[in-house]
């Protein structure tokens, strides 16, 4: 059987939690449920490093604006990450070529990781702070349960985050102009940050 489809899932959840998608996979093979898991991410080592900093997404990624953050550092993380799972999976498994496996999974996570951002830059310009702790909650429970449904029906999985990844894309497309909204209010607070800080230094 082929490992795309879960190549494919996995690069769109990495674009969204990647740190859950290595701890999954890493808990999937290391109790024995799934045989679709190289060793390399089965190791303790990669396992608590996954765990410690899933716990930090958990607690940043519920914050506003702090959560805007995390996903900017993130933008080359969570491709880097896709790309390197699928990479791994397809070794593991044979039926794919690492680089092509590589390119499914990284293109997928950019893909996924600019819904996810672009979502929470819309988001962040509401003035209450409830839309980001349930949103977060549902990206969580969506990725955790569709990764663990495609160790055991890969191709359905896949069905399921190529049609959440279109809808996520076309969402984008309506929120536009609050992701603009966003992006011109952060702009305004460095310029405000930059004046404060040029009217407190003392003249030459």
């Amino acid at each position: 059987m082929s490992v795309l489809p879960l190549v494919f899932t996995s690069g769109w959840a990495s674009g969204i939690n990647a740190y859950a998608v290595i701890l999954l996979l890493g808990v999937f093979g290391a109790t024995g449920l799934s045989d679709e898991v190289p060793e390399s991410l089965q190791s303790p080592g990669v396992l608590i490093t996954a765990g410690v900093l899933f716990a930090c997404e958990a607690v940043a990624d519920k914050i506003p604006y702090v959560d805007s953050a995390w996903d900017a550092v993130h933008t080359v993380i969570r491709p880097v990450s896709g790309a390197v799972v699928g990479a791994l999976l397809a070794g593991q498994s044979g039926s794919l070529p690492d680089l092509a496996a590589g390119a499914v999974g990284g293109s997928t996570a950019l893909a996924s990781h600019a819904v996810k951002a672009g979502t929470r830059m819309a988001v962040n310009t509401s003035p209450e702070p409830f839309s980001n702790l349930v949103l977060s909650t549902a990206e969580d429970l969506g990725v955790g349960g569709i990764v663990s449904f495609a160790m055991f029906h890969p191709e359905a999985a896949a069905i399921i985050a190529a049609v959440l990844l279109v809808a996520g894309l076309v969402l984008l497309l309506f929120l536009a102009h609050r992701i603009r909204r966003f992006l011109r209010r952060r702009a305004q607070r460095r310029e405000e940050r930059r004046l404060a800080a040029a009217a407190g230094r003392p003249p030459d």
